[in-house]
């Protein structure tokens, strides 16, 4: 197992992640409508997003990304097969990281509102807390002791 930071050349790799998740799962042509697409990722990239990814014998499992513009803990998605590896602890945590030490005193992420789903309680474990449902979504937040950038 390999963990390093998303390069722009891994994009096609995390739709592929993206798209087999069972929870949150949506089609490529789903997220486009959301405006997410391989291009818009390559810029996001190249701007205020930053993430890391997990290979398995040169294959990316699992991958997670944020926004160091607004603290938001962006995405995060490990195939199925993986879940329960501890992969997406060690993605969650490295954006974590990352964003605490771009100054980020308050990280934000929305999740399903179902608090049965595994996402739920895996955000909860991790010391993130409900901070409000609004338009279909559950927003959580983590206080952080954020380093100046």
């Amino acid at each position: 197992m390999t963990f390093r930071e998303i390069q722009p050349r891994d994009v096609p790799s995390l739709f592929e992640v993206r798209v087999a998740t069972h929870e949150n799962a949506l089609s490529r042509e789903e997220l486009a409508a959301r405006g997410v697409t391989e291009a818009s990722v390559r810029e996001q990239l190249a701007g205020s997003f930053r993430g890391w990814l997990c290979e398995v014998e040169g294959r990316v499992v699992g991958f997670a990304m944020g926004d160091r513009s607004t603290g938001e803990m962006w995405v995060i998605a490990v195939l199925p097969e993986y879940i329960g590896r501890r992969i997406g602890s060690r993605l969650l945590t490295a954006v974590e990281c990352w964003l605490t030490e771009c100054g980020c005193p308050r990280l934000w992420l929305t999740t399903d509102v179902d608090p049965t789903l595994k996402a739920y309680s895996f955000y909860l474990d991790h010391g993130w807390v409900d901070d409000r449902i609004a338009d279909g979504n559950r927003y959580m937040v983590k206080h952080v002791a954020a380093r100046p950038a």
